[in-house]
C-alpha cells in the first residue's frame, strides 16, 4: 500500500509533461499536424481501448508482449491498452473508409507499453505517425521518407541520418534454407542481437549447402554506407526474392536522392523492425549521439487482409515526447508572450476590453480577490487600469 509520502511517484517509464514543456509539445503537435494536412493526410483517433485480437492483427509478438491486457466487463472479451495505433488505423482503412484510391491518414494520440522497448525510452509514448494505403509503388515509401525528415525539422532537429533495410532479404534466404517458423524465428532473434557466434551455430546446426549458410552468417555484417555494394557479392547465390530486395533498396535510396541529396543514408541489411508483418522496406531516423531511434516506420501491405481488404500500406511513427526532447530552439519558438493582468470585476466595459485583449491574441490573467500575488510572477507585464477614456494598458514595475 502506498504512503503519504509515495503517493506522488509514477509508475517506472511513465511520465507526465508540465509547464512550460505542455504548451511547447502542444504548439509542436499542432505544427506537426498542419503539416501533414498539407500533405494531404487526414487526421482520425483511433480508441485507446480495444478488442485484443483486432490490436494484435498481422503483429503477432511483435505487440502482444507489449500489450496491456483486460478483461471487458460487458462482453467477457479481452481488450487491450493499444501499444500501437498501426492496426486501428488499418482497420479504419479497410473496413470503415473502403475507398478504392489511395488514402493519407494521420494519427496521434497515447500508446501504452508494457516495458519500455527502445522507441525513445518511454513506456506511455505519445505517438504521432502517418500512413499511405492503396499504393504499393517506390513513391509511397519516398513520400514517407520525406515526411519522417520534415517531422524532424519541425521539431528543431537539423542533423540525422536514415537506416534503411528489406525485410524481404532476410524472409528470402530463410525461404531458401527451408527453414521452419521455429528456426526462422530463433536466427532472426540472433541477427536482431548480432550475436554473431550463436548465428553460426544456429546455421551449423542447419546442414545447408556452404554458399547459403555463408549468405545467412554475413547478414549480421552487411551495414554501413556501403552495405548494399558488399551485399551484391555476398549474396550473389540468393534466389530471386533477395535480390529484388536489393535492388529496390538502390531504386529507393536513389530517389531520395534526388529530393534530399544532403540527407546520410545508411544500410542495415539484418535489422527487422517489425519483422513478423512488415513486407518490404523498413527504416529508422536517428539523430548523431542519441542511441534509440527517434522515428520508425516500413511497408505493411497484408496487415488488412483480416479486415477483409488487404490494401497496399507504408507509414511510420516517432514519439512526440522524444521529439521535444531532442528538438533544438523549440521553447524559443513556442515563448508564450507576457500576459495582462486584469482586475475581478463584472463591470461591462472591463470586460469588453478583456474580450477583446483575448481576440487579439493576448493573454489575459483576471485577479483572484483574497490571493496575494505578483502579477509578474504570473508571467504579466502589463495590467489594465481605468483611464480618462476607457480601460487602459500600464507597464508593471519591476518592484
Amino acid at each position: 500500500m502506498a504512503t503519504d509520502e509515495d503517493r506522488w511517484l509514477l509508475p517506472a517509464g511513465i511520465d507526465e509533461v508540465l509547464p512550460p514543456q505542455a504548451q511547447v509539445m502542444e504548439s509542436l503537435r499542432r505544427d506537426l499536424l498542419d503539416l501533414y494536412r498539407s500533405w494531404g493526410y487526414e487526421l482520425v483517433i483511433p480508441p485507446f481501448v480495444d478488442f485484443l485480437d483486432s490490436l494484435l492483427t498481422g503483429t503477432g509478438q511483435d505487440l502482444d508482449l507489449q500489450t496491456f491486457k483486460l478483461t471487458d466487463q460487458v462482453t467477457g472479451r479481452l481488450l487491450g491498452v493499444r501499444a500501437d495505433m498501426t492496426p486501428q488505423v488499418a482497420r479504419m482503412d479497410a473496413h470503415q473508409l473502403r475507398r478504392e484510391t489511395p488514402t493519407r491518414l494521420c494519427y496521434l494520440g497515447t500508446v501504452l507499453h508494457t516495458r519500455a522497448d527502445g522507441f525513445a525510452g518511454t513506456r506511455s509514448p505519445f505517438q504521432i505517425g502517418a500512413e499511405i494505403y492503396g499504393h504499393a509503388g517506390i513513391e509511397s515509401d519516398l513520400e514517407i521518407l520525406r515526411l519522417i525528415l520534415l517531422t524532424l525539422r519541425t521539431a528543431g532537429i537539423r542533423t540525422c541520418y536514415l537506416d534503411l533495410g528489406h525485410v524481404g532479404i532476410f524472409r528470402g534466404l530463410a525461404r531458401q534454407a527451408g527453414l521452419d517458423g521455429r528456426r526462422e524465428h530463433a536466427l532472426f532473434d540472433a541477427l536482431q542481437r548480432k550475436a554473431v557466434p550463436e548465428i553460426e551455430e544456429q546455421v551449423a546446426g542447419l546442414g545447408l549447402d556452404p554458399r547459403l549458410a555463408g549468405m545467412l552468417i554475413a547478414l549480421a555484417e552487411l551495414n554501413g554506407d556501403d552495405a548494399l555494394e558488399r551485399a551484391t557479392q555476398v549474396l550473389r547465390g540468393a534466389d530471386a526474392p533477395v535480390h529484388q530486395a536489393l535492388d529496390y533498396l538502390r531504386r529507393l535510396a536513389d530517389a531520395l536522392h534526388e529530393f534530399l541529396p544532403e540527407v546520410s543514408v545508411h544500410y542495415d541489411l539484418a535489422e527487422l523492425r517489425g519483422y513478423r508483418y512488415k513486407t518490404g522496406a523498413v527504416f529508422a531516423a536517428f539523430v548523431p549521439g542519441w542511441g534509440l531511434e527517434i522515428a520508425r516506420g516500413g511497408r505493411y501491405d497484408d496487415i488488412g487482409s483480416v479486415f477483409g481488404r488487404a490494401r497496399p500500406a507504408v507509414g511510420f511513427s516517432a514519439d512526440l515526447k522524444g521529439l521535444l526532447r531532442l528538438g533544438s530552439g523549440l521553447g524559443e519558438r513556442y515563448q508564450e508572450g507576457p500576459a495582462v493582468y486584469a482586475p475581478w470585476s463584472s463591470e461591462p466595459t472591463l470586460l469588453v476590453a478583456i474580450e477583446a485583449l483575448r481576440q487579439s491574441g493576448r493573454r489575459v490573467i483576471s485577479a483572484l480577490p483574497g490571493a496575494e500575488v505578483n502579477p509578474r510572477g504570473l508571467g504579466c507585464d502589463q495590467r489594465l487600469v481605468p483611464g480618462a477614456t476607457g480601460w487602459e494598458l500600464q507597464t508593471i514595475g519591476e518592484g
